[in-house]
């Protein structure tokens, strides 16, 4: 298995980076380092890419909308909540809600993808449902009921959910364009969305304590980890590939005990560890529900041999 290193590594990336966005947090006002971290990644790209996708207008052209919208919510909607949200909740549990990006995907494929709705999808919700709202009540679920969802939960959550309807939509629509090429015109779209909060900004400096995020936010996270995941993907292929993501939740809050000093509390074990197992459920039991139609099937068969 040594190629399970390139979706490790990757993996890896991105929860250093959810680690980035909470130190971000103190040093550099969300909507700065969300411009820079995008422009950055396409200067970068564009003497790799500017001629391919050139060379490839007509198809950007024909699907420019699409490609506005997958801009949208990869790279505005998912990456900037993320960083205006981790204002209010630690590293850790940004690790655990990004973990529900997978069962999201799938919860969302029902109704985009008309894909049909599995035993696990059906117990993996309800039980990673259950871990959520242990997680964010902290243990005191009755709490959540009087309080409510704070600013931070809501803008993890909605980042999380923009992230999974972006790889529906990726899917669904299939734009004939190179992966690579996809992502710089996206990117593309992405800057452009950004600019106007950035320069209704006060302060956007770049400082000796900040800069090193937003590179590693540009670099890593934005461009070597995507390349190291579509290598895993194309070596293990996409279903092996996805249960890497399962230790995301791990790598952050690990990382972020150890660079940022953050506690690990019970609720944070119990809550994650339920949602973890509500995901694996949906990417393991994968027995369709349509048991009435598959006996009519079964039956129709039968007839048809007598």
């Amino acid at each position: 298995m040594k190629n399970a290193i390139f979706p490790l590594l990757a993996v890896l990336i991105w929860s250093i980076n959810a680690v980035v966005n909470k130190a971000a947090a103190s040093v550099i006002d969300p909507a700065a380092i969300s411009f820079y971290r995008w422009f950055l990644a396409f200067l970068i790209m564009t003497p790799f890419l500017i001629m391919p996708v050139w060379h490839h207008r007509k198809i950007v052209k024909q699907y420019w909308w699409k490609l506005f919208i997958l801009g949208a919510l990869g790279m505005v909607m998912y990456q900037s909540l993320a960083y205006y949200a981790a204002h209010y909740v630690s590293a850790t549990f940004m690790g655990i809600l990004n973990s529900l990006i997978p069962l999201l995907t799938v919860i969302i494929s029902i109704f985009v993808l008309r894909v049909v709705p599995t035993v696990g999808i059906v117990l993996g919700t309800v039980l990673s449902i259950s871990g959520l709202v242990w997680l964010i009540s902290r243990g005191e679920p009755s709490h959540l009921l009087s309080q409510g969802l704070g600013y931070g939960e809501l803008m993890m959550f909605i980042a999380s959910a923009s992230y999974a309807l972006y790889g529906v939509l990726t899917k669904r629509w299939s734009i004939t364009l190179p992966n690579w090429q996809s992502l710089y015109v996206q990117i593309g779209f992405g800057v452009l969305l950004l600019l106007p909060n950035f320069f209704l900004t006060e302060s956007v400096a770049l400082s000796k304590d900040n800069v090193g995020l937003v590179i590693f936010a540009g670099i890593g996270a934005s461009i070597l980890a995507p390349y190291l995941w579509i290598l895993g993907v194309m070596k293990l292929g996409a279903n092996t590939t996805s249960i890497f993501m399962n230790l995301m939740p791990l790598f952050t809050a690990m990382i972020a005990i150890a660079l940022l000093g953050e506690e690990m509390h019970s609720y944070h074990l119990v809550g994650g560890g339920i949602v973890l197992l509500g995901v694996l459920l949906v990417q393991q039991l994968r027995t369709p529900l349509n048991f009435r139609r598959q006996s009519a099937t079964k039956k129709a068969d039968c007839h048809q041999e007598m």
